[in-house]
């Protein structure tokens, strides 16, 4: 158990709660015209900018703990640095260097996984995101690991694919499996791609939103039944054609050769990697191939096979069973030490952020720290298009809010609203400029309830999305297709905002904040505002103190 906070006695504790809104997927725009935030009618926001300390937070690269300034952050990293106030390493750069180092080979897992296809003369199978995104995969990690393969002496590699255009480019997945079809074919080799769809439609659920789209993916990676097309490029451009789908939306598809019989369904005796790092995203398709007991979906016939994931995606659930590599281990989270000195907390969102406030926040941890000071509320998220419903949860996560502010049971409540990012992701400039409009609505009223209770309102994010809806170049300019914008569905690289808002402000600290820091500075601001000292190893505050 971790010690209590000790008071912080420059600081006076308002009467009213803390409430740490996290408005996922908005940034600072360096581009007006794809920048969602700017063009929309946000009066709040753009208010509180102007008129309450407020200052720019880093949410990505070295800041967030990826490899480099050049990597995306992503709400999964994001929100581990804003639970756990400081910067730990995460997936793509322990991947990384698990198998620079070569510790990634030499473990235990590989071995065994690779052992079991060598004696049975089986196939090893590959299945995860299909891009350099490096959020969720990065294809470089599974070329690794198909040349190790390789060199082990494995005869037999399938390779399930899921379309990205998400974190990469809307209609990129060309560019990827166009090389990579030559790559594999360098191998002179049984090595193949055996199936493949849109990560949104098939395999990636996450949070047990949609476990259809988790079927989906078993019945064309496990069953080889679906649409046969003779090769990935010919399915993808059929598809393409057919339904006018960006590449996260295409639909499943199967590689067949004769039109009957799949090339690589996964069979008794085989070997499966799922080479996702990121947890959120894989942890249904790992219950389906390692639980016994399990009742989503029908998965007869269930394969015998050896599995493992790219790395323990739950430390409390032990899933999966086996892991290449180990993940981030974070400790002494915000929530844990809220916790420990008796602050009753709520952490509430829709069902696609709801992990991020809760199991990411307190250090990829399933479950409370202490359920007699923790309120989770989960709003069931709706099956559609985010581009069809802009608005998504925002209204019933904020009633819930300003309904919790109003009770004043919570000292600390913290909260997703997801719009900025779930939208963001689809490319659609209207639908995000809708988005951005329904959050500033959302936190005004946030806002006015915080007012009434005497409380305080930190408004930041975990990345930004909506800020960066267009393909520039380097230079700035605008690109395009056939005289269109190109749409962008990335995440950005843009700094996000971290607005004070302290209506009974008694000038304990500068107007002026602290520029320069990351979002790992967000917990430290949060434990300070609640009337405590932050652990001296977490990142510095944002608040100047007289």
């Amino acid at each position: 158990m971790l010690e209590a906070l000790k008071k912080n006695n420059k600081f006076t504790p308002r009467r009213g709660p803390l409430v740490l809104a996290i408005l996922d997927g908005v940034g600072f725009g360096k581009y007006p015209d794809g920048d969602a935030f700017a063009r929309g009618y946000t009066p709040e926001l753009k208010g509180l900018l102007k008129s309450e300390p407020s200052t720019r937070l880093r949410a990505h690269g070295t800041a967030v703990g990826m490899p480099s300034d050049a990597d995306m952050g992503n709400s999964e990293v994001g929100h581990n640095a804003i639970g756990c106030g400081r910067v730990f390493s995460q997936g793509a750069k322990l991947v990384e260097e698990a198998i620079a180092s070569g510790k990634l080979f030499n473990g235990q897992t590989w071995k065994d996984l690779i052992g079991n296809v060598l004696a049975k003369k089986s196939t090893l199978h590959f299945i995860g995101l299909f891009s350099d995104g490096n959020v969720h995969s990065n294809i470089n990690h599974l070329k690794a690991m198909i040349e190790k393969a390789h060199a082990e002496g494995v005869e037999h590699i399938r390779v399930h694919i899921l379309l990205d255009g998400r974190d990469v480019p809307e209609t990129s997945a060309l560019d990827y499996v166009v090389p990579f079809e030559k790559f594999l074919a360098s191998f002179k080799s049984d090595y193949r791609i055996a199936s493949g769809g849109g990560r949104m439609v098939i395999t990636m659920d996450r949070y047990g939103a949609n476990w259809d789209m988790v079927k989906r993916g078993w019945d064309i990676h496990v069953r080889g039944k679906g649409d046969f097309y003779p090769d990935a490029v010919s399915a993808i451009k059929d598809l393409r054609a057919k339904t006018g789908a960006i590449d996260q939306d295409l639909p499943p598809f199967v590689i067949s050769d004769d039109g009957k019989t799949p090339v690589g369904p996964i069979k008794d005796g085989d070997s499966v990697i799922y080479y996702n790092y990121r947890g959120d995203r894989a942890l249904e398709i790992t219950a389906a191939f390692d639980d016994d007991e399990f009742t989503h979906f029908d998965r007869s016939p269930r394969p015998d096979v050896m599995y493992a994931g790219m790395m323990e995606y739950d430390g409390d659930l032990h899933a999966p069973k086996r892991y290449l590599v180990n993940p981030p281990e974070i400790d002494r989270t915000m929530g844990e030490y809220l916790c420990a000195t008796g602050v009753k907390q709520l952490a509430i969102s829709e069902t696609q952020k709801f992990g991020h406030v809760t199991y990411f926040f307190n250090g990829n941890k399933s479950g409370m720290f202490d359920p007699a000071l923790e309120t989770y509320i989960e709003i069931p998220s709706d099956i559609v298009p985010f581009d069809q419903r802009p608005w998504m949860k925002a209204a019933e996560i904020t009633d819930a809010v300003v309904e919790a502010v109003e009770k004043g049971d919570c000292r600390m409540i913290r909260l997703n609203l997801p719009n900025g990012d779930m939208v963001g992701h689809t490319g659609d400039m209207q639908a995000a400029i809708i988005a951005m409009e329904v959050v500033d609505l959302c936190v005004k009223r946030i806002r006015k309830a915080v007012e009434k209770a005497g409380g305080v309102l930190v408004i930041s994010a975990d990345h930004g999305n909506a800020d960066d809806m267009i393909e520039h170049d380097k230079k700035g300019n605008v690109l395009t297709e056939d005289g269109v914008p190109r749409r962008k569905t990335s995440h950005s690289l843009n700094q996000v905002p971290c607005i004070i808002y302290d209506p009974e402000n008694k000038g304990e600290y500068y107007p002026e904040l602290k520029e320069g820091l990351g979002i790992s500075s967000l917990a430290a601001t949060c434990i300070e505002l609640l009337g405590y000292k932050a652990p001296d190893f977490y990142d510095p505050s944002v608040l100047n103190f007289k």
